[in-house]
């Protein structure tokens, strides 16, 4: 999102009613971004192989259903790890042959669904393996692959770290006999012609990405020299790219790591392999704002607060972890405009009942008033889309913008959450249920 387009935004979503009183949060989508996004993924790949690619994206970094099509409408599928991210993606229009279900723990009717609508599987483990067998002996059909953890280690962030000695996810390759055990498997079944990995999301450098890639090609190739045929015909390289959320460059790009890739990989994309993709940060972090009005603005031993209404249930990550997972706030005032003014060192707090509840900690910034507006920029991927139900606050309304000269244009993703509706999910319906 480019500085001159969110300013357009702020001051439009103000201007437009989007941002009020009784509504104190709204949450920005830039669709152009979002576009383009897609575009430089499809671009960088198409440059580094013939084979054919599949951008499945994956869902649980925006589980809302108009971000999945316009998402499908440029190309990019949807990679699904529950039924309830599989039902967005099929009410976005997806097509199941453009999806990926991944998933540590799918249940026998998971599979079942899955096998029915032609959607590519991947399976975690031997006993998932085992149901997929009787489903395949039963005559059903599906693209099928197994995910192995590379065990090449961490990343900053430990809780994303995939593909670490005793990560939860896929069969850990360098376990003493699994990687015999998993030729093995592949050997006794033609076929399974997949194979995936994953080696974690924010915080895993790009050197790391590839180390992982590298260690699923070439298990890919010892397969295939094992059966004297080119029995796995697609990997699945998963996601992860890192996002830069320390200013508004995007860096790294899809192309310099499809570049990488190219260099350092160059046998999975001399296109023998087709590919499947997993980005979700990548493609939408960017591309989202963040807005909550300045209700109240004290100060305490000396240190300025302006107190807004977003905080942990929009952004539970930064909130709890702030070092991993801080947030660039920009300033404005009660009409939307960029604030100006000597910075000022002050906190940014959220309205929840916890004291840790801070969108930002010792923040320099123009002062903030009441009445002011704050934004939380890179807030596209994971913040107003995984909402954090502390203190019954509710899901702001998500808005697409796209901008047209002077003028800003929005359109509704998700409607703000009514106090009838936070009533009726937490048991309005049932008030005597335990009299």
């Amino acid at each position: 999102m480019t500085v001159n387009r969110r300013n357009q935004a702020v001051r439009a979503a103000v201007e437009q009613g989007l941002l009020t009183e009784e509504r104190p949060v709204a949450a920005l989508l830039d669709v152009a971004g979002i576009r383009a996004s897609a575009g430089a993924l499809r671009t960088a790949f198409a440059a580094v192989t013939d084979a054919p690619v599949l951008h499945a994206f994956a869902v649980k970094a925006a589980p809302l259903v108009p971000v999945l099509a316009l998402l499908n409408a440029e190309g990019i599928g949807a990679e699904v790890a529950s039924p309830g991210e599989l039902a967005l993606a099929r009410a976005a229009g997806v097509r199941p042959g453009d999806m990926v279900l991944d998933s540590p723990a799918k249940t026998p009717g998971e599979l079942r669904e899955a096998f029915a609508l032609g959607i590519a599987v991947n399976a975690d483990n031997p006993q998932e393996l085992a149901r997929i067998d009787a489903l395949v002996g039963e005559g059903a059909s599906a693209p099928v692959g197994v995910r192995v953890n590379p065990q090449i280690g961490g990343g900053s962030i430990g809780a994303l770290s995939t593909a670490t000695a005793t990560s939860k996810f896929g069969i850990a390759l360098r376990d003493e006999g699994a990687r015999a055990a998993v030729v093995r498997m592949f050997l006794d079944r033609p076929w399974l012609t997949r194979l995936h990995t994953h080696s974690g999301s924010q915080g895993i450098p790009l050197a790391r990405m590839i180390e992982g890639v590298q260690e699923v090609y070439a298990l890919a190739e010892e397969i295939n020299a094992a059966a004297g045929r080119q029995q796995i015909d697609t990997v699945d390289i998963g996601g992860g790219l890192p996002v830069n959320f320390a200013s508004d460059e995007t860096d790294p790009t899809f192309e310099t790591y499809a570049r990488l890739l190219k260099e350092q990989v160059p046998g999975l994309l001399d296109g023998r392999y087709g590919l499947v993709t997993e980005f979700g940060r990548a493609l939408l972090a960017k591309h989202g704002t963040i807005l909550a009005r300045v209700e109240y603005a004290k100060v305490s031993g000396s240190r300025p607060i302006a107190v807004t209404h977003a905080g942990v249930q929009v952004a539970t990550r930064t909130v709890y972890d702030p070092v991993s997972w801080p947030l660039r706030i920009t300033a404005y005032d009660g009409a939307g405009r960029p604030r100006t003014g000597e910075p000022v060192v002050q906190d940014i707090a959220g309205p929840a009942c916890f004291a840790g509840d801070l969108l930002a900690e010792g923040r320099a910034l123009p002062l903030l008033e009441q009445g002011d507006v704050v934004a939380a920029l890179d807030t596209g991927a994971y913040y107003f889309s995984n909402h954090y139900g502390y203190n019954s606050l509710p899901r702001p309304g998500v808005h697409g913008f796209a901008v047209r000269g002077e003028t800003v244009e929005f359109s509704l993703v998700r409607a703000a959450q009514s106090m009838a509706e936070i009533v009726a999910e937490s048991g309005g319906g049932r008030a005597d249920a335990l009299l």
